[in-house]
């Protein structure tokens, strides 16, 4: 008997979940390999980060996902290398996997415009470590604050600077004002969390700059109506433990502070650049590889990549963007285009994503859509947002939880998973002046 074709697909996100999936039932043998033994629903990542859900209500072990798929196995590893000419996947710990056809989707990882040394001061968000980090980071500051006598000090715990003024800054930026004026606002005693200074930082001339004007002036009003200023035109020079250093367009300015996260910028995955080495692949600046209309690296057909690592131009000329319904869409029409041409048709159409639109949300009740043209906002665009949300999560049961959660929040602001974890959790509370002397203050 024939081997059945064998489709390796790197990444559990959405591009190789979902690819994965298509791929049930099918003549084929499937391998998706993971350094992760999870898929994580990243748009809501900053939910975590923020105290609203904790890590396992945003993901769902891969394994138990696809257990009914028969022709499907899942490994734990991290893919290094690979050679193309003899179709094998080279893994970090020495271990090999062949491959009939690759689906590589493998995402993309933070970038620091060169200067990673700032990645210390200012995590950024795309795991579940640097999200319970960012909570901690957070809650911390009130914490220290409510023990610091001295008031430039006390402004510099009270001072949160989001650096990137996109989807994920800006939900970041509301989130947190909620917190600061509703969810801690009884729970100190020597200092009023309303006073928190939230600071959106961006290079650009507006908040979500992808999204139509009018829409991006919605959002920064919610913003402002939560606390949360918005600093447009200005550029990061310096990442510290003392603040941000901005240049701006009269010179420069400095913002003390003890709590900055990053919401800036991606670069492609390290497999990605190894990937676009080994087949002499053309990269655009963040190292996305420029891929056919079939999703393909060009002399090499078998090979698909899709989600973040892939660049590929709209109807507009325009590149797709990295988000969740790109990998998607993406992983399901590579799997599809696999089965197609094991049954003899080399003839796949090519791939055209259709935009479902784009929505951000702001806070409770608030939020910015825009859905085939149509301009949401409010808790109109609030509710389509939940819904979608709850729609895609994977598995049912976290989507019950997550309601429920959900729901509690809205009526009470109150967010549950407040936990201020990891070994050093009173290390910044050390250094603080001690109690009494913040009462003779």
């Amino acid at each position: 008997m024939a081997e059945k074709h064998r489709v390796l697909i790197l990444g559990g996100g959405f591009g190789g979940l979902y690819a994965a999936q298509a791929l049930r039932g099918e003549p084929v043998d499937v391998t998706i390999l993971d350094r992760r033994n999870f898929h994580l629903f990243q748009p809501l990542l900053y939910q975590v980060a923020t105290g609203s859900l904790s890590p396992g209500e945003v993901a769902a072990p891969l394994r138990s996902v696809l257990r009914k798929q028969k022709n499907t196995r899942v490994l734990l590893g991290e893919a290094v290398d690979i050679d193309p000419g003899s179709k094998r996947v080279l893994l970090k710990d020495g271990g090999t996997i062949d491959y009939d056809s690759l689906i590589v989707a493998t995402g993309s990882q933070s970038a620091y415009f060169g200067h990673d040394e700032w990645r210390e001061w200012a995590p950024s968000l795309k795991s579940v470590e640097e999200a319970t980090q960012i909570r901690h980071k957070i809650l911390l500051a009130f914490e220290v604050a409510e023990r610091t006598a001295d008031p430039a000090e006390r402004t510099a715990w009270l001072t949160f600077v989001i650096v990137g003024g996109g989807a994920t800054g800006v939900e970041l930026a509301g989130a947190l004002g909620e917190i600061a004026n509703e969810t801690l606002k009884h729970d100190f005693r020597s200092i009023r969390p309303q006073d928190a200074r939230i600071i959106v930082v961006d290079g650009g001339q507006r908040p979500l700059a992808s999204y139509p004007e009018d829409l991006s002036h919605k959002a920064e009003r919610s913003l402002l109506k939560l606390g949360a200023r918005v600093r447009t035109g200005v550029m990061v020079t310096c990442v510290d433990g003392n603040g941000v250093t901005l240049k701006t367009h009269s010179g420069t300015a400095h913002i003390a502070s003890h709590t900055v996260i990053w919401a800036a910028g991606v670069a492609a995955s390290d497999f990605g650049r190894r990937l676009a080495t080994r087949t002499n692949a053309e990269t655009d600046k963040t190292g996305r590889i420029t891929v056919s209309e079939e999703l393909t690296i060009p002399n090499h057909p078998e090979i698909f990549v899709v989600g973040d690592l892939a660049l590929r131009l709209d109807g507009q000329g325009k590149a797709l963007p990295g988000v969740a319904q790109v990998a998607m869409q993406g992983g399901a029409y590579a799997a599809k285009a696999i089965v197609k041409r094991i049954g003899g048709n080399r003839h796949v159409k090519p791939f055209r994503y259709f935009n479902k639109g784009d929505i951000a949300v702001i806070g409770r009740a608030a939020a910015v859509a825009d859905i085939f043209g149509l301009h949401l906002s409010g808790l109109l665009a609030w509710l389509v947002w939940v819904f979608i949300h709850l729609m895609y999560i994977v598995e049912f049961q976290s989507r019950i939880v997550v309601f429920v959660q959900w729901a509690f929040l809205y009526l009470t602001f109150n967010r549950g998973a407040r936990l201020i974890t990891g070994s050093a959790a009173t290390d910044a509370v050390a250094r603080a002046e001690p109690l009494t002397n913040h009462a003779e203050a």
